[in-house]
């Protein structure tokens, strides 16, 4: 099933006078339970390719949707519910908050939605997910207590918290040494097996590339490859 589609999508920004293209008519669809890497060096566009499909940003032309809506048409209030209900967000420089420990932080996003779980749901859920991730002794510690392997294993839990349908990595492995980036990537594709959850990363990480069973290359705004593996 499509869960996320781009069709002749373009993005351009100005710089002093002149205009950036920073993707030119790119199109290619997600398949639920995808896991996709967007690769390609700095300026090739993959970043931005993610920050519109996190309607962080907006096409300049083209379509994106997200389960057949179009993500331009979404009013702020419906774009809001979009991030809390459908996607969660992983990011290279972690984005934890410093005076909330691993619990409170994994927290978070489930008290940001209209409805929150009963309290005791919510502890059961977030303590299995600490303990997935390997956390399970660290619950009252603060981020500044943790390394950074730690910290990232912290932020992929908090991005899982409230279930989304999609995750979306922004070169999630850029600040970890290479031993404790593969153990991320193996603690993710393990995430994405056993909860079905659709993982979506730019990176320039071969081992995230290598271990993706769908890579789109980019080159100056352009898919240079886009093919399906075995993986």
């Amino acid at each position: 099933m499509t869960v996320i589609s781009l069709k002749d999508v373009h993005k351009n920004y100005p710089l002093g006078k002149t205009e950036v293209h920073a993707v030119k008519g790119v199109s290619f669809d997600i398949e639920s339970g995808d896991f996709i890497s967007i690769a390609g060096p700095s300026g090739s566009g993959k970043s931005t390719i993610l920050n519109m499909i996190g309607c962080i940003d907006t096409p300049s032309e083209g379509i994106v949707t997200i389960n057949d809506t179009n993500t331009s048409d979404l009013k702020d209030k419906e774009i809001t519910n979009l991030r809390h209900d459908v996607l969660g967000f992983i990011f290279q420089n972690f984005n934890l908050i410093p005076v909330l420990n691993v619990f409170e932080n994994i927290e978070f996003p489930m008290l940001l939605g209209k409805n929150p779980a009963p309290k005791d749901e919510r502890e059961e859920w977030i303590s299995h997910l600490m303990e997935e991730v390997g956390l399970g002794e660290w619950k009252t510690h603060k981020p500044n207590e943790l390394s950074g392997g730690q910290r990232q294993r912290v932020a992929i839990a908090r991005a899982l918290v409230t279930k989304p349908q999609i995750v979306l990595a922004d070169e999630p492995t850029a600040n970890l040494d290479s031993e404790t980036g593969a153990s991320i990537i193996e603690l993710m594709k393990k995430m994405n097996k056993e909860y079905g959850t659709t993982f979506i990363f730019s990176t320039h990480d071969q081992t995230i590339v290598d271990i993706a069973d769908h890579v789109i290359q980019l080159k100056d705004g352009n898919i240079i490859e886009n093919r399906r593996t075995q993986a």
